[in-house]
């Protein structure tokens, strides 16, 4: 099993983060129609699904970072 973050989508392409920091490029039509950025992919047994369990913990981790910052500027 393979874990991939979509960073962003570039024509055919989703740019994603794998596990170790490195930046890979998947074919668009590899991965559900449904993706959209941020979201945890995991790739096993040759087929790409979203993990939407991971991928609410990241979004709830990155709008209390956001959070936090906003507070530190008032």
């Amino acid at each position: 099993m393979r874990v991939y973050i979509i960073d962003r989508f570039e024509g055919s392409f989703a740019v994603c983060e794998e596990e170790n920091g490195e930046t890979i490029g998947l074919e668009r039509a590899r991965i559900p129609r449904e993706a959209e950025e941020g979201d945890v992919l995991i790739h096993e047994a040759g087929v790409f699904r979203i993990d939407r369990e991971q991928t609410a913990r990241r979004r709830e981790k990155m709008r209390r970072k956001l959070d936090r910052l906003w507070a530190d500027d008032e």
